[in-house]
């Protein structure tokens, strides 16, 4: 008898993360189940990424985008009023919260890719949060996830009966050199991931998130497969 082939639940923003995390689970041998979310975002061009990633692996057919515009606000993000940060440094986004903190999100994301694990009997959940390069999160630290896991092993039908399904954070404890790397590796398709807060094309290359990403990729010594709209030197590190 054939078994069958295990399932995972990707949370997929379209970003680099998340697109990494699409190919950890690919090479963890998962089938594959994308989850995407519509909030409100002003980044919203990053769901055509993350469904171009969808078909890059073939599965299109079950990317799932859920809509939530409307409920999530609160940051940056998603409130016109608010404006995103550009131009600064590490010590800067470390210091505070960041205005880009959407109040709850992973709470709400992962609720949502629990509920679909355990309908469909998925082993494993996926979300790209990492604590390293800034901490400025708070639904991205480790604590958080040991807590949510704590959540799923007990309050689920899956975990009553000992099945469980497991969070899986292959990114945790990287830095964005490191996220880099492992993306090239394991041949994610980072040409189509999309990062800036703006949601420009080309990307702004100027708020936290691009910041990020363009030094991840300097510390890895790889040129960043997207474009910018400000000159980029690729070989510093």
């Amino acid at each position: 008898m054939t078994q069958a082939a295990k399932k995972a639940v990707i949370i997929l923003s379209g970003g680099l993360d998340s697109t990494t995390c699409m190919a950890v689970a690919k090479n963890e041998g998962y089938e594959l189940y994308p989850l995407s979310f519509f909030y409100g975002q002003k980044a919203a061009i990053e769901l055509e990424s993350a469904k171009k990633v969808s078909e890059f692996y073939g599965v299109a057919d079950r990317h799932f985008i859920a809509d939530l515009n409307g409920i999530i606000r609160g940051s940056a993000l998603t409130d016109a009023d608010k404006e995103i940060p550009v131009h600064r440094d590490e010590n800067e986004m470390e210091k505070e919260i960041p205005a880009t903190y959407v109040p709850a999100r992973n709470i709400i994301f992962l609720s949502i890719a629990l509920s679909y694990a355990e309908a469909i009997g998925a082993e494993a959940m996926y979300i790209g949060v990492n604590a390293l390069d800034y901490s400025g999160y708070p639904d991205c630290r480790h604590e958080f996830i040991e807590a949510f896991q704590e959540v799923i092993n007990k309050g689920t039908a899956a975990g009553a009966h000992g099945a469980g399904i497991l969070i899986k954070t292959p990114l945790q404890f990287l830095s964005k050199a490191g996220i880099v790397k492992l993306g090239a590796e394991l041949g994610a398709p980072l040409q189509f991931s999309h990062s800036c807060y703006f949601g420009t094309d080309p990307s702004c290359g100027v708020c936290d998130s691009c910041l990020l990403r363009i030094k991840g990729f300097q510390e890895a010594g790889v040129p960043d497969p997207i474009p910018y709209a400000v000159e980029i030197d690729w070989n510093t590190k």
